[in-house]
């Protein structure tokens, strides 16, 4: 009997393995938090919480410095300042889609200019009146036009300016596409 507690002691002792559940959540800026602990996830990340178990089995003829964590993996997938892909691409998108739809808009604005401006040199005769409409539907056209070009420039500007924040950061520049 003693021999048998003396063998499964040392059983117990012989092969450690442990294992340990980590959680893992992005918030909205991006930066991916890691904890083993589910009770210090922030509750607004609760729901999007990914787990992992981890099994730790000793490594035969590797170092500890060698072996990869999946927290430096993911350091590895966001810039120096730990802003990953989620922040880059939320970050550009809003400015992607005014730069759409503002060229969307100026480029049937421009067409309907182009239009009336046409109709209004072929019409050599009217009245004063339908003139005078034609070339104020000219202008309220010019006028939209040029709040477009507005939109497109400030759209243009601001992914100028995060495509730099982006290369500055080491960021890949695939997450603003």
């Amino acid at each position: 009997m003693k021999k048998l507690l003396i063998l499964l002691i040392l059983l117990a002792f012989a092969s450690p393995a442990y294992t340990a559940t980590i959680y893992k959540w992005i918030d909205e800026k991006g930066i991916v938090g890691f904890t083993d602990d589910f009770s210090i996830v922030p509750p607004e990340y609760r729901d999007q919480v990914s787990t992992e178990v981890m099994e730790e089995t000793p490594l035969v003829g590797v170092t500890a410095s060698a072996q990869v964590t999946p927290q430096k993996i993911e350091e590895a997938k966001a810039g120096i300042h730990g802003l990953g892909e989620p922040y880059w691409r939320e970050r550009v998108r809003p400015w992607k889609d005014q730069l759409k739809e503002a060229t969307e808009n100026y480029e049937r604005t421009h067409k309907k200019f182009m239009e009336s401006a046409e109709a209004l040199s072929q019409r050599r005769y009217g009245s004063r009146t339908q003139i005078k409409m034609n070339v104020i539907e000219l202008d309220r056209l010019n006028m939209e036009r040029m709040g477009y070009e507005a939109q497109i420039d400030e759209a243009e500007e601001k992914l100028a300016k995060i495509s730099n924040e982006a290369k500055e950061s080491g960021a890949d520049p695939e997450w603003l596409n």
